[in-house]
């Protein structure tokens, strides 16, 4: 059935472009422009039609609404919660209490008899509040209006296009346009009425077109959830958390990332009786241990979100990260845009400054949760139960909630910070947090009953992905640092990294990428269980280790497949955040005892008198005892570099003893897929031992490169046990002999035109060290990330002087 045209006050949402943003507000403009422009390119939007600002200004000067309003509003104070309540519930009472005028009555049910439901049924709608000065590049009035799903009937959809312009004065809102200097009486609403997606029998969420917590632009963030996606949004539930990278999306590759399973305790569903839309109802033990969406379904959402990110930043002549929501149809299987709109915190942050919060001490950590921002604050506890006992709240408090809404916000601006026990990074609490530049921790499960009231806890975001809470009130300290006019030098900088979940945020500091990154610390962290262990699951006798592995890799058949899945994941973060800038990857360098504390990895590792210089590095690699363990590793880095197409992550193999040695590992590596050279695979080795440097020559012949491991290396030369606290005063890079292999090896890798630099500890203690290596001509240099403006300053200034001059080509 062909629809109708528009009337005075009725604009169908393919008529709507972007630029009538006035005429029907940021969020019917965006619907309108989306089904109008990328419909073609795949994007599929349902279909509805919008009530005009001018419909609701009809409404308003008919009745005599405009003036009543300006009256109760006139003396309005927002910050006092009193005060803002009593002026919104009046202004809101007013709108209710008016009937709409006949002839836009007439107009919306006209359109909406047009919009066929099931059979004889009408057609279920959601109504969208769109207000004139939402949705733009400066301002995201995040959740000020309300919306409305599962509307049904004549009677209903009136009745909910009236709450929607009453919505236009929730107390969030009138507090959010006071405090931003919008004028109240010059703003308008229209109403988008929307054909619903039946998520409430699929899945629904949120997505991003950029990293929300660092303003990483070439990731898309993927929020789910079964049912409406209504719960995601508001934070009702700790949805499942995807990363794609869109470089390579683009390009062909399946690079997901990141894959977080949320607890998804709760479903938003179609209400069959008691006068309600919609209810809540539990989510089965089987559906919340599984992912709400497969990875084709991620993949394709990602490139839509890439699709509509193009078509905005093309409009606007500059790139526009979007903020959009999704959904899937549970009857078709069908992905739906529900909306989109501009992202406006992180894409419009000063990059100029980088700001590093770090603590000075450490406490007990109380709960965790996913970190918001990446800040730290301290204050006394108020646990904020329900929105009654909000005007109890007080300004530098840290507000503990189970979950934030709308009608918080007027409290939130006055916390230090804020912890919540429901909620992903895209819900209420998160996006309204970081408008306001407080850190939060979303998702603790636990938080309202762990933390107590009045106790004094500090809230740290500074540490990756993961928010904790401590203890009391630890000092901490803000560095704030002007890259603008910092010159690059010749000589590489490039950063020694460990977690994934720092990544992107590092990724920032001015860098030539990545020249350590340590298999061993995705291992120790996020898998946690020896891979031999996980190959020989179901022969394992230690049937504690047994039931912890069980409960580690709940939902994997294949216990190998958690650790290949993993490891990729881990290193995938890595190498995305600095592409297309060389990642080197050093292969598992864990020592025998280290290997041994991973669970279950007591069966297969040697007791060791000395694991510092015994079963280690290369010599694991292909040695029957390792050899399986081993192919897991390279599965991993196949994945990510084949599959994921990032191909700028090379290889670094440690402790390489022997060239034979060497050789034998590059043929065990070839078994599995990486066989160097094939599609630029590049293997470094670890220079670390004197017989590296004596054979430097015969080293380079069958490697790209090498890093210069001076830990290692002094250990070695010096003869010194860096972990005897009794010989440790002899440990030191500086030390003559030390500095001498160095140089050797250095002169010969300049000679053979072989890559060298160096990923040990002393260049990010000792500036005069990072010189000496710019004046012997290093090509790289790879540093603590805390350590990277400064010693790039003494690079700098190295690279200015005559000896320098002389040594860097």
């Amino acid at each position: 059935m062909s629809l109708p045209s528009s009337s005075r006050h009725i604009r169908w949402f393919r008529e709507i472009r972007i630029e009538d943003i006035p005429l029907v507000g940021g969020k019917n403009a965006s619907l309108g422009e989306m089904i109008r422009e990328l419909s073609a390119k795949g994007v599929k939007v349902p279909d509805g039609f919008a009530v005009t600002a001018e419909g609701y200004r009809h409404f308003m000067d008919v009745t005599g609404l405009t003036g009543r309003i300006r009256q109760i509003l006139e003396g309005l104070d927002t910050h006092r919660i009193d005060n803002l309540q009593r002026r919104g519930r009046e202004v809101r009472h007013a709108i209710l209490g008016t009937p709409l005028p006949p002839d836009l009555e007439e107009e919306i049910l006209e359109a909406y008899a047009s919009m066929n439901g099931e059979g004889d049924l009408p057609a279920d709608v959601a109504v969208r509040s769109s207000a004139t000065a939402e949705d733009l590049p400066d301002a995201s009035f995040a959740g000020q209006q309300e919306t409305y799903l599962n509307v049904q009937g004549s009677a209903s959809l009136l009745e909910h296009c009236r709450r929607s312009f009453a919505s236009l004065f929730t107390d969030r809102a009138i507090s959010y346009r006071a405090d931003r200097g919008y004028d109240q009486s010059q703003i308008a609403l229209s109403i988008g009425v929307q054909r619903m997606v039946r998520s409430d029998l699929g899945s629904a969420g949120v997505m991003f077109t950029i990293d929300t917590e660092t303003g990483f632009p070439d990731a898309v963030l993927i929020n789910a959830s079964y049912g409406l996606g209504e719960n995601v949004v508001l934070g009702s539930v700790n949805p499942d958390e995807y990363c794609v990278f869109k470089p390579t999306l683009l390009q062909g590759f399946s690079p997901i990332l990141q894959k977080r399973l949320g607890s998804k305790e709760f479903k938003l569903i179609y209400d069959t009786g008691g006068g309600k839309m919609v209810r809540n109802v539990p989510v089965s033990p089987g559906d919340r241990g599984s992912f709400a969406l497969d990875d084709d379904a991620i993949l394709q959402l990602a490139r839509w979100a890439c699709v509509i990110e193009d078509h905005y930043s093309a409009k606007r002549g500059q790139r526009v990260p979007m903020d959009i929501e999704w959904a899937r149809d549970g009857r078709t299987g069908e992905l739906f845009i529900v909306q989109a709109r501009p992202e406006t915190v992180q894409s419009v942050r000063n990059r100029e400054v980088i700001e590093t919060f770090r603590l000075k001490e450490r406490g007990t950590v109380l709960t965790t949760g996913r970190s918001v921002g990446e800040k730290i604050a301290s204050g006394p506890v108020r646990v904020v139960k329900s929105v009654e006992f909000l005007r109890e709240f007080r300004d530098g408090e840290i507000l503990v909630a189970d979950k934030t809404d709308p009608d918080w916000e007027p409290v939130m601006k006055k916390a230090a910070a804020i912890v919540t026990n429901r909620g992903g990074r895209t819900c209420h609490a998160a996006i309204v947090s970081r408008e306001l530049g407080l850190p939060a921790i979303v998702g603790t499960e636990h938080g309202t009953e762990i933390l107590q009231e009045g106790r004094t806890v500090t809230v740290s975001c500074a540490e990756g992905e993961t928010g904790l809470v401590y203890e009391g009130g630890l000092a901490f300290e803000v560095e704030r640092t002007s890259i603008k006019d910092l010159a690059r030098p010749r000589t590489r900088v490039m950063l020694n990294l460990a977690n994934p979940g720092e990544a992107f945020a590092l990724s920032f500091l001015p860098n030539d990428g990545v020249g350590l990154a340590r298999m061993e610390f995705i291992i120790n962290t996020f898998i946690k269980v020896h891979p031999l262990a996980l190959l020989n699951f179901q022969r394992m006798e230690d049937q504690a280790a047994k039931a912890e592995i069980e409960r580690i890799t709940a939902g994997y058949e294949d216990k190998a497949a958690f650790f290949v899945d993993h490891l990729a994941r881990g290193i995938a973060m890595l190498a995305a955040a600095f592409h297309p800038k060389d990642v080197i990857l050093r292969l598992s360098d864990f020592k025998s005892n280290e290997y041994a504390n991973l669970i279950g990895g007591r069966a297969y590792e040697p007791v060791e008198e000395n694991p510092m210089i015994g079963f280690r590095g290369a010599s694991r690699y292909s040695h029957p005892r390792y050899r399986d363990g081993f192919a897991l590793e390279c599965q991993a880095v196949r994945r990510v570099r084949e599959e994921m197409g990032l191909r700028n992550l090379k290889i670094m193999v440690p402790f390489c003893r022997t060239v034979e040695e060497g050789l034998r590992v590059q043929e065990e590596m070839a078994t599995h897929g990486l066989r160097r050279g094939e599609n630029g695979l590049e293997i470094y080795v670890m220079c670390e031992i004197p017989s590296n440097v004596i054979l430097a020559a015969e080293f380079a012949a069958i490697f790209d490169g090498f890093s210069i491991g001076s830990n290692d290396l002094t250990q070695l030369i010096l003869g010194v046990d860096r972990d005897s606290e009794i010989v440790a005063p002899i440990f030191d890079e500086r030390n003559a002999a030390v500095k001498a292999m160095i140089s050797q090896v250095i002169r010969v890798c300049r000679e053979r035109g072989c890559k060298i630099g160096i990923c040990g500890q002393a260049p990010s203690d000792y500036p005069e060290f990072a010189q000496f290596l710019v004046e012997e001509g290093i090509d790289s240099i790879s540093l603590n990330p805390d350590t990277v403006l400064k010693t790039t300053l003494a690079i700098l200034e190295a690279e200015r002087g005559p000896v320098g001059a002389r040594g860097v080509s």
